[in-house]
């Protein structure tokens, strides 16, 4: 415990208390963690960006952490997988389409409403090991790292880059099935076009590329993947931090 100094008349204020930094009081409401996860994601995904498109271009594990990670990516891709299929077609190069909308209402106009979640069952099994595989490596390496449970913007700056380049390196395969599909509309090889499964994406991919066309875009993806997960991590722990030591404070 901290040790007060109090004067004869007016006790003084607290200038610091000590706190579990790695669990939130319980008095923190559910939205300081969505605030904190949201604001995560907005800065990877503004930062990352450009590195996506160069990507696509190119061609302790406690059981508790791997399950958060599945479960919030089976909804989180139900609502997500239209606006990525969107985001690839237009992210390759000389399909022309003007803007979101043109893209979306082209898409639905060729090819239905169905080419929108042809890809939803493969990106489930990509980001759901892609999650848990990221979330566990954190922990992983946090806790190496970082035993004391501190506050440490090192720590989860190389801890989230690496759980995030694992995670991406050994989910590859499975991304360029998915990759396949959410384009498949943009090819003129009439097999591609037909293709509706990831099995069928696998078995396309074989056949033209052998097994080396598995890992097409591992590189770029592991080092687009660390730097975002780097950033997404930071942040996270660090809204986890503020909203802490302000809980802690004014519980006091």
């Amino acid at each position: 415990m901290p040790t007060l100094t109090h004067s004869t008349e007016v006790p003084s204020p607290v200038v610091d208390v000590e706190y579990d930094y790695e669990e939130l009081p319980e008095t923190s409401p559910l939205t300081m963690h969505l605030i904190a996860g949201a604001a995560a994601g907005i800065m990877e995904h503004s930062v990352m960006y450009p590195f996506d498109i160069v990507k696509r271009e190119c061609g302790r594990c406690g059981v508790e952490s791997c399950a958060a990670g599945g479960v919030a990516t089976i909804v989180s891709d139900a609502l997500m997988n239209p606006f990525d299929v969107i985001k690839q077609r237009m992210q390759l190069a000389g399909t022309g389409y003007r803007n979101i909308v043109d893209c979306a209402s082209k898409v639905l106009r060729h090819e239905g409403l169905r080419a929108f979640y042809v890809s939803y069952p493969t990106t489930l099994m990509m980001n759901m090991p892609f999650q848990s595989i990221q979330f566990g490596c954190y922990d992983i390496f946090r806790r190496t790292l970082n035993p004391t449970g501190s506050y440490s913007p090192i720590t989860h700056v190389f801890a989230g880059g690496m759980a995030g380049a694992v995670a991406g390196a050994l989910t590859t395969p499975i991304d360029c099935c998915k990759t396949l599909l959410q384009t498949r509309g943009a090819s003129a090889d009439m097999e591609v076009r037909a293709a509706n499964s990831m099995d069928a994406a696998a078995r396309i991919i074989f056949k033209k590329q052998g097994l080396s066309g598995f890992t097409r875009g591992m590189k770029p993806r592991v080092i687009a993947n660390f730097p975002a997960t780097a950033i997404s991590w930071t942040t996270y722990e660090y809204f986890k931090w503020v909203i802490s030591r302000r809980d802690a404070k004014r519980n006091f």
